[in-house]
């Protein structure tokens, strides 16, 4: 299917078997990708790509089998590709329209739409360090 962050969308909903799933945020890459990688910054490197994946939330739980095709059922955000969406969250920041509008879009994850909603009431950003930075550990 050749799917990507330039062509996926918040809130598409795909049918795969007989279960449906739906785009419901981008992913965070975390200091787990620098151990597993033995590269100090790989988790930013992927941030900063803007190939984070994404994640699925169930809307209908079925059987599927690994020759099923997952095809898209429903787009109703065709304006929030996930490369926005990412670039909104990790480079444009400070967005407060894009915010806004993203705030509104009901296929959005909870915890991604209070972190949305948390910037335009305090204007204030999130630190992403722990999450990016390998913790040290003590011997």
């Amino acid at each position: 299917m050749g799917m990507d962050e330039n062509n996926v969308c918040l809130g598409d909903v795909f049918q795969i078997g007989r279960a449906r799933i739906q785009v419901s945020q981008g992913r965070k890459p975390c200091w787990k990708l620098n151990h597993r990688f033995g590269i100090a910054d790989m988790a930013r490197r992927v941030q900063n790509s803007g190939r984070t994946g994404w994640y699925y939330r169930v809307l209908d739980a079925g059987d599927i089998a690994p020759d099923d095709e997952l095809s898209l059922v429903e787009r109703p955000h065709p304006n929030w590709t996930l490369a926005r969406l990412i670039s909104v969250i990790y480079h444009e920041k400070a967005d407060r329209k894009a915010l806004a509008e993203l705030a509104e879009l009901n296929a959005l994850a909870p915890s991604w739409r209070e972190m949305v909603e948390k910037r335009l009431t305090s204007g204030r950003l999130e630190d992403g360090l722990l999450r990016l930075v390998t913790p040290k550990t003590e011997n």
